[in-house]
């Protein structure tokens, strides 16, 4: 008896840790597209990721965080994992640089209202 319930215990665990597993990615990239500036500065000061992607220069990183800092952590995910920009991952890089376009335009067209 105490076998089966250590199993039916072990099998929780695992069940808690496999949905664990699959919410923290889903929460990493609800904070990047929510606050792409934030997921950069920690993205500089904790790896080497965007120091590997624009290798080690500092002017197109920081330039990426003023003006598209989701195309700029887009970039540096497809360098990284070492994917062509051309295809899909253009229509992501794309798709990354209208996102970023639309919240400055927004941010625009709100002022020019008033």
């Amino acid at each position: 008896m105490m076998r089966q319930s250590s199993r039916r215990e072990d099998n929780y665990e695992n069940a808690s840790l496999v949905g664990w597993r699959l919410t923290v990615p889903c929460a990493l990239l609800l904070v990047v597209m929510l606050f792409p500036r934030v997921a950069l500065v920690l993205m500089w000061i904790f790896s080497t990721y965007l120091q590997r992607a624009f290798h080690g220069g500092l002017v197109l990183p920081v330039i990426g965080f003023i003006f598209l800092p989701l195309t700029t952590i887009v970039y540096a995910w497809e360098l990284n994992s070492g994917m062509p920009t051309a295809g899909i991952n253009l229509l992501w890089l794309l798709l990354a640089v209208i996102i970023d376009l639309g919240g400055l335009g927004a941010g625009a067209h709100r002022r020019s209202r008033r």
